[in-house]
């Protein structure tokens, strides 16, 4: 490259977000969904929260682990669906460099915490239903912290990795993301340097934060079911079943919409099917968790009742 050729350069300072519609009568109507259901994820999420603390019944590992996964979701969809919302209004969105970044650090952190959360419940449910009578000293109110702090860490070093690795690349125009939020493969789409390092680091980071955590979670769940069948009692299997079933839900939603945006080999192309899987992803995953959880889990719908009521629970 000549002398002074950088100084010639065209720098991007901000990106523009085409969203998820270009149709203007259509933006009104997406707004209002899309505020609904963000108001009804950090309504359910929140409900969830004040239900583990007010009902003595849900102060144990499980719920200690749920009450973070609300906190998560409430943080991803709060990272997502607000900027979103504002960029419905507006003729053009246009997010400035920095905010973009933030906004994918942010991001990947959070949902990283999730997938390594999920897979310390896995582990939690295998060692009250295969470990039972060392349950409670394995499972300590210090090892749960741990198990967080833990999840928190890898998450927190891959985020950063790649937040790192896409603030050094050059962007030098166009400037447009076919997205909703900044995510890695639409911001790849617009780079002018070499993206080699950074699909090697999504490769490397989907694996150890998606293929690892399914890998234990499916070993988990292979000795439940193994221990769950050698009980003779049929409502004795019902009852250890039905303790894994939301997190099983839940870990099929978060890692089926997960794999299908970031372990695609070949093309890292946008569409606007990545918008839809985005969409399952940021807003629907968040929003039914509540709803899973409470669905047939009597000790958390008593809770509720109870916070919504305003009744103390019994002693």
């Amino acid at each position: 490259m000549e002398p002074g050729a950088w100084a010639n350069r065209t720098t991007v300072t901000e990106f523009i977000l085409l969203g998820l519609t270009e149709n203007v009568r259509l933006k009104p109507i997406l707004f209002v969904v899309f505020l609904f259901a963000y108001v009804l994820t950090i309504g359910g999420n929140f409900s969830i929260l004040a239900a583990i603390f007010v009902e003595p019944k849900l102060h144990t590992p499980m719920y200690y682990f749920l009450g973070n996964l609300s906190l998560l979701d409430i943080g991803c969809i709060t990272v997502t669906v607000p900027p979103m919302l504002a960029c419905l209004l507006p003729p053009q969105c246009r997010v400035p460099y920095a905010a973009c970044i933030s906004q994918l650090f942010f991001f990947h952190l959070l949902a990283g915490v999730d997938c390594h959360l999920l897979t310390a419940m896995a582990y939690d449910r295998y060692l009250a239903i295969c470990q039972p009578l060392t349950y409670s000293t394995r499972m300590r109110r210090e090892v749960w912290g741990a198990l967080v702090a833990i999840c928190c860490t890898i998450s927190f070093i891959n985020a950063l990795t790649h937040t790192v690795a896409v603030s050094v690349l050059d962007f030098c125009g166009p400037n447009v993301v076919n997205h909703f939020y900044c995510d890695l493969p639409p911001l790849f789409q617009l780079s002018c340097s070499s993206i080699h390092l950074n699909g090697q680091l999504l490769f490397v980071g989907a694996t150890f934060m998606g293929v690892f955590p399914m890998i234990l979670i499916s070993m988990s769940y292979a000795h439940v079911t193994a221990a769950v069948l050698r009980i003779r009692s049929a409502e004795g299997r019902k009852k250890a079943f039905s303790t894994c079933g939301s997190h099983l839900t839940v870990v099929c939603i978060f890692y089926g919409t997960g794999f299908f945006s970031y372990m695609r080999l070949g093309s890292v192309s946008a569409s606007d099917k990545d918008k839809g899987i985005g969409i399952l992803n940021t807003i629907l995953s968040p929003m039914l968790n509540p709803l899973i959880y409470s669905l047939r889990n009597p000790d958390v719908q008593g809770a509720l009742k109870r916070v919504l009521m305003g009744k103390q629970p019994p002693e």
